[in-house]
């Protein structure tokens, strides 16, 4: 392939967390007593686990981010190990959490919303993050990176809670196109055990005024993400925006969702999206 291949440009979202985060208190003080209990897309979590699961992530990325407290460094061999590690800190946190009274919980999450607004804006984006983006392959990212996944934590759990208690999602592009541009950081990673042609390139396309199109080129031994088509086309798949996010954070079986995408060219090619998922458990 003699196509010069330029990277995509980082994703700068610190600026976004008063925001998504601001909208998040919002949201939490108009819930009435019974919202809190409503199932969300999450399997094992309604909506105030999942309240619960924001204000402690939030909490422990300050205290390690900030701080440099970390409580327990477990041996991690493998992306099962790093799972089973983050379930496990996930559910602990969620269990305390949850016993909170919906007023200590919002007046929490406004002061560790603040703190994790605050620690990000303070990074060099282009220094090296802590830890890797695992879900796109990664063992070392730029903290621009690490910063965005986080941002994509908290849109998509609070598009969750909005999904369960039938709000409004925040669908503007300012929110959430920096989400799905990150989620679709992963597709080289999700795609490096398919082969293809080099020369040729996959489109996924995520429709409506927030989304846009990534193209995924097959290099000679690799995959690599462009900004801009190179090459011969070998698949276009078209995801709706309104379950791109669903599709990403395991929020929608696979067959719900083929229901609702349009794939031309190689169908192989064009499903794999499907299984990629971009959160780390």
């Amino acid at each position: 392939m003699n196509t010069k291949i330029e990277p995509l440009q980082p994703i700068l979202a610190a600026h976004l967390f008063p925001k998504v985060d601001g909208m998040l208190i919002e949201l939490l003080r108009s819930l009435a007593t019974e919202d809190w209990e409503k199932q969300t897309v999450s399997p094992k979590w309604k909506v105030k686990e999942v309240a619960a699961h924001l204000l402690d992530t939030a909490l422990r990325g300050v205290s390690i981010g900030r701080d440099g407290y970390v409580a327990e460094s477990p041996s991690i061999h493998s992306a099962a190990d790093l799972a089973a590690f983050i379930n496990r800190l996930n559910a602990e946190g969620v269990s305390v959490y949850r016993q909170l009274s919906p007023a200590i919980l919002i007046a929490l999450m406004e002061v560790a919303a603040t703190s994790l607004a605050e620690f990000h804006a303070s990074r060099d984006p282009y220094a090296t993050a802590p830890y890797g983006v695992s879900w796109a392959g990664e063992e070392k990212s730029s903290n621009w990176f690490d910063t965005a996944r986080e941002f994509t934590e908290r849109w998509h759990h609070q598009q969750q809670i909005r999904l369960a208690v039938n709000k409004p999602g925040i669908m503007t592009r300012e929110l959430y196109y920096p989400v799905l541009d990150c989620f679709l950081r992963a597709l080289p990673f999700a795609y490096r055990a398919i082969s293809a042609q080099p020369g040729t390139y996959v489109q996924i396309n995520v429709s409506g005024k927030c989304g846009g199109s990534w193209y995924l080129c097959r290099a000679e031994q690799e995959w690599v993400l462009l900004g801009e088509p190179a090459g011969e086309k070998a698949s276009e798949t078209t995801i709706p925006q309104e379950i791109a996010w669903r599709i990403f954070t395991k929020g929608i079986d696979r067959e719900s969702a083929l229901g609702q995408i349009k794939i031309s060219g190689d169908s192989k090619l064009g499903q794999h999206v499907l299984g990629m998922i971009s959160i780390v458990a």
